[in-house]
This record gives structure tokens, sequence and C-alpha cells, in this order.
């Protein structure tokens, strides 16, 4: 009786790194394998771009619904999210991605924004119980409460008032006003400016300077609205439907706003602008859907800017190069629509989070600076 020989295991198929690329920003993944455990994994060298455990991380468990907010602190090393469950969660950017923190008692109803102060260890979140309110990140504690507005507060956006130090928040609500309050431990609870819009404002973001205030609101347009002399100087035009966030270039020259139009427009706010109705481009693939969603688009910040993204229902996050106009990324991986992103300060991350209550933290080719 002859033996039966024995099956040959298949040998591992490895793609070999160029030997120009360097071997520390190369790391091997399994792309593809079989159910058949004498079979290898295709094995394949991807080169890194950053210094996250892999090209995709996940950051799921913390809520039970829609993110609608989500944001890098100045560092980039902490992520702070909000969510309709009435929770903030925060995160760690690097390995081990903990998550560190989960406030659950800051606000009685769904948290629409967040920001991190710039310069304190704060925390400020605007929520549909018409508050905003300023945490303690060392504590966990909220340290004050403002019940700031008569309706649901959409958004808010912080600045350093210049030559004084004085952190400036900038909130826009439903009621159909845009209002500016101190920052801090020690701010008072009155208003430092009110400015009435006359609609529901949805968006608001300071200009680079902090001496002018951006307000998207639902007669589909972009108010000015001038610090000093407390009222309108300008109305930004080109959008046919409402828009949904407002982000200012790094370089503070150009102001992004996408809209339940499906469209994302780059207006010029340089003092002289080149075109007449200050529209510098139009953005179009990323489909706003019709459920009306705030969604949150962000500049990219380690390149200075030559770049731009913004969430959509087809639960994509769209990037686009801001000279060309030119789409680069269609990024998967939700199941839901994707309500805001985030660009990391220092490296080329990008943070997205979904109405599946889940945030994808992920590598792209660094920008040319």
């Amino acid at each position: 009786m002859s033996k039966r020989a024995a099956p040959q295991e298949e040998g591992t198929l490895i793609k070999r790194a160029r030997s120009s690329e360097p071997e520390s920003n190369n790391q091997q993944l399994a792309i593809s394998s079989s159910n058949d455990e004498r079979q290898k994994a295709l094995i394949r060298s991807v080169k890194r771009t950053s210094n996250l455990e892999a090209p995709i991380v996940s950051l799921s468990g913390a809520h039970s619904a829609e993110i609608l907010s989500c944001r890098f602190d100045p560092t980039g090393q902490n992520i702070a999210a909000c969510s309709a469950d009435r929770g903030i969660s925060l995160w760690k950017t690097y390995p081990p991605n903990t998550n560190y923190g989960l406030l659950s008692t800051i606000h009685k109803a769904p948290v629409l924004d967040l920001q991190w102060s710039l310069f304190s260890p704060l925390l400020y979140s605007v929520s549909a119980d018409h508050t905003l309110a300023y945490t303690d990140l060392t504590t966990g504690q909220r340290v004050r409460k403002l019940r700031a507005h008569r309706e649901i507060i959409n958004s808010l956006d912080r600045t350093l008032a210049g030559g004084a130090g004085v952190e400036l928040i900038a909130t826009a609500s439903d009621d159909g006003t845009v209002r500016v309050w101190e920052g801090g431990d020690e701010a008072g609870k009155d208003p430092v400016a009110v400015f009435e819009v006359g609609c529901p404002v949805t968006c608001v973001a300071w200009s680079a300077d902090g001496a002018s205030i951006y307000a998207g609101a639902l007669d589909n347009g972009v108010h000015v609205l001038d610090l000093r002399k407390q009222e309108e100087v300008s109305f930004l035009s080109g959008h046919v439907d409402t828009p949904t966030s407002l982000a200012i270039s790094p370089n503070g020259s150009y102001l992004l706003s996408p809209s339940f139009s499906s469209q994302a427009i780059i207006h010029d706010i340089r003092p002289f602008a080149p075109s007449p109705n200050r529209v510098h481009r139009v953005l179009t693939g990323a489909p706003a859907g019709f459920e009306n969603t705030l969604l949150k688009a962000a500049w990219s910040r380690e390149d200075g800017g030559r770049r731009v993204a913004v969430g959509g229902a087809d639960r994509t996050v769209t990037i686009w190069d801001v000279e060309s106009s030119k789409i680069l990324y269609k990024l998967p991986g939700h199941k839901g629509t994707v309500t805001a992103v985030d660009f990391h300060p220092k490296e080329p991350i990008i943070l997205t989070a979904s109405k599946d209550g889940t945030m994808l933290l992920g590598e792209i080719e660094p920008g040319a600076p």
C-alpha cells in the first residue's frame, strides 16, 4: 500500500517595497485571505503617512445614537464627539485610542456642536436644550451653564479677542440670533453682543482676526457681522439652499460652506476680492440627502488648506483639491450619513463621524506644503 503524499502548503505572496522607499514607513497588511488554513493570506506592503496604529482606525461603542459633531483638540492628541444620545465622548488620537471620558450629564437634550478651548482645559458645547455649557476636562465637571437662547442652538465657534487675550464664543440659534459670550471659568452670564439675523441661523464661524462673525441662515446666505460696530456689514450670496456649516481656511482668506443643495461654495473673504460675488470655487459631489442634516465641513491644516472635506448622505466623505476643484478621495466605511469631518492639525489624518454612531480615523496622502 502506497502512502498518500502530503499536500504542499502554498507559499505567501509578498509585494516587496522598493529599495528607494524608507523601510520604517512601510507596514505589511493582509489584503486577501482564504478560508483554507493551508493557504496563506495575500500580504501587501503599505506606505504609512502618520503615527496611527493602522491606516484606518474605528472609534465605536461610546454612543447609542448619531454623532453630530467631532473635533480634534488644538494639539491633535485628543478627540471630542457629541451625539443625539446627549453624551460627549473623549478619545485619544493615537494608540491605544482610549475612550477615556463619557460625559452624559452635561445636557438634557441632543448635543449639536462642541469646540475645544484654545488655551484652557475647557470644552464648550451647545444643545437642543437651549444651553451653552463649559466643561472642565481635568475633572469632567460642568463649570458653567448658560441659557443662551430661546430656541435650539445649532452651532458655536470660538476665537481669541485681539490684544485682550480673552476667548469669545459665538452661538447660532433657531431663534434668529447670533450671540457672543465670554469664555473661560470666570465669564459673566450676559452676552457680550447680540445680533438679530431675522431667521433661524444654522451655522457660525469667526474670522481669523476675531473682528467679524460669519453666520449662515435659512435665507440661503451668509451674514457678515462686525463685532465692533455690532451690526451686519455684508451678505455673501451664491447658495440656492440653506448653508449647513462654515469653516475658515487656515490663512483666513476663504470661507467654506456646504448646503442642503449638495453644493459646497468657497467664498473669497479677503478685503479686496477679484470676483464681485466673492464666489471662489463651487464644489459638487457630496450629496446632502433629504434629511436636512447640518453637515460639518473642514479644511486640511497640515498642508496649509490645500484640501477641503464634506461628508454626505451616500455614507462617504468627499475630499477636494481647492485649486482645481477636483475630487481627490471618496472615502467609504460608514453605514450612515457622514455628519461631520475634521482634519488633524499636524498630520495627514481625517476624522469622520456618522449617523451610525461611530467615528473613523483615516490616513490620507500628505499634501504639498
